[in-house]
């Protein structure tokens, strides 16, 4: 999964969501954050207008050139707006707004680090955000945690963990950035243990665990179909 752009993000908001995010720029962060969703509504973001056609001519060229692009995956305006907030904002500030936040804020910082330049200013400086998202059972939360931030900062044995709280969790694995790329030996070691324990008592094995349970499939290899197998890609930064 690519990395937004607080510019692609920004087209997207209704007109009324780009005034108040304007108006909110110039005003405590502590105060208008938690106010955010009052203010602008928890709608989906809209298929981009005009505007957002212009930012992704590169992108669409040769493509559907013409055609409205869809507005970011899962996105809804009072997110959007709260992470377009944190675009320049120091760590230190982000982790306490994930700290003192309720639910749909926490959320909302943890979306926020898949937009370029938060994720850019913050370095590894959020990994304790993500460490908390995975330990909750909010499945909103590690699902949100497991984006490109973590794929680029997580370590391999947290990642790994990660994932398998997802398996836990009923979380698909279809939402988690880093796989296949990501699928180690280490990995797939667990996930087969978490299937042979799981049919040993007789319980079903979670359909999107299949991937990585073929008898041919070793640690290195990624899953997918055996013509596409391919080494796993270098870690990114961090890893």
């Amino acid at each position: 999964m690519s990395r937004l752009t607080a510019a692609h993000l920004e087209a997207h908001l209704p007109p009324a969501a780009q005034a108040r995010l304007a108006t909110s720029r110039q005003q405590s962060l502590a105060e208008v954050f938690p106010a955010v969703a009052r203010q602008v509504g928890r709608a989906k973001l809209a298929p981009c207008d005009s505007a957002v056609r212009a930012l992704s001519d590169t992108a669409s060229a040769g493509s559907g050139e013409g055609q409205p692009a869809a507005g970011p995956a899962g996105w809804t305006v009072d997110q959007a707006v709260r992470a377009l907030l944190l675009v320049g904002v120091e760590s230190a500030e982000v982790l306490e707004l994930y700290r003192y936040g309720d639910a749909a804020e926490k959320h909302a910082v943890l979306r926020a680090l898949s937009v370029a330049e938060v994720a850019g200013r913050l370095g590894d400086s959020a990994l304790p955000i993500v460490a908390d998202a995975i330990r909750t059972n909010d499945q909103r939360l590690l699902a949100a945690a497991l984006g490109p931030y973590a794929t680029e900062w997580l370590p391999p044995a947290s990642f790994r963990q990660a994932v398998l709280k997802c398996v836990f969790a009923g979380v698909p694995l279809a939402v988690v950035d880093g796989l296949p790329s990501r699928a180690d030996d280490g990995l797939v070691r667990m996930m087969k243990d978490f299937a042979a324990e799981r049919t040993a008592a007789g319980r079903d094995v979670p359909a999107d665990l299949q991937p990585y349970l073929r008898p041919d499939l070793a640690g290195d290899r990624q899953p997918g179909p055996p013509a596409a197998l391919s080494p796993v890609s270098p870690p990114r930064r961090g890893v």
